[in-house]
């Protein structure tokens, strides 16, 4: 079993496409990127934690690639809009892939510049390593499933 992050604005519809995926084990949604302990949603929200809205996401290596994952996250959202996705605007709602590994980081790095090729304006996506992840409250996690919304 690996690990990944992703944080792609609001991580609602992140956690539903990811969770979609054959291989996905798991997703939970929460907080990391910052440098503050135990944070909440309202913290979150403050724009003064550094965290990121992201989805952990657990899956096996044998049945999807974190190349497979990479090119999911990049149809996702528009990661050439600097710290907002739609309506969504703050540094949580940021681009973000958060790696575990170094050879996760080679596969991200090359990933972006990849990518770039499919924009004209410059992708802003953050590449870092992966820290303490801080779950989001309950209410959160498979938010659009438990309300049966679709976007």
């Amino acid at each position: 079993m690996a690990r990944a992050a992703f944080g792609a604005g609001c991580f609602w519809h992140i956690q539903e496409e990811f969770n979609k995926l054959k291989g996905v084990i798991k997703t939970e949604v929460g907080y990391m990127g910052g440098n503050f302990e135990n944070p909440t949603y309202k913290n979150v929200c403050s724009d003064k934690t550094g965290h990121a809205e992201i989805v952990l996401v657990e899956y096996d290596e044998k049945k999807i690639s974190f190349k497979k994952l990479l090119d999911v996250f990049w149809k996702l959202h528009n990661p050439t809009t600097k710290n907002r996705q739609g309506l969504d605007i703050g540094s949580q709602y940021r681009s973000i892939i958060l790696y575990y590994t170094e050879k996760q980081k080679k596969e991200a790095v090359e990933s972006k510049k990849e990518e770039q090729k499919n924009h004209k304006n410059e992708i802003v996506t953050e590449i870092k390593k992966a820290g303490k992840f801080y779950r989001a409250e309950e209410y959160h996690q498979n938010y659009l499933k438990k309300k049966k919304l679709r976007l």
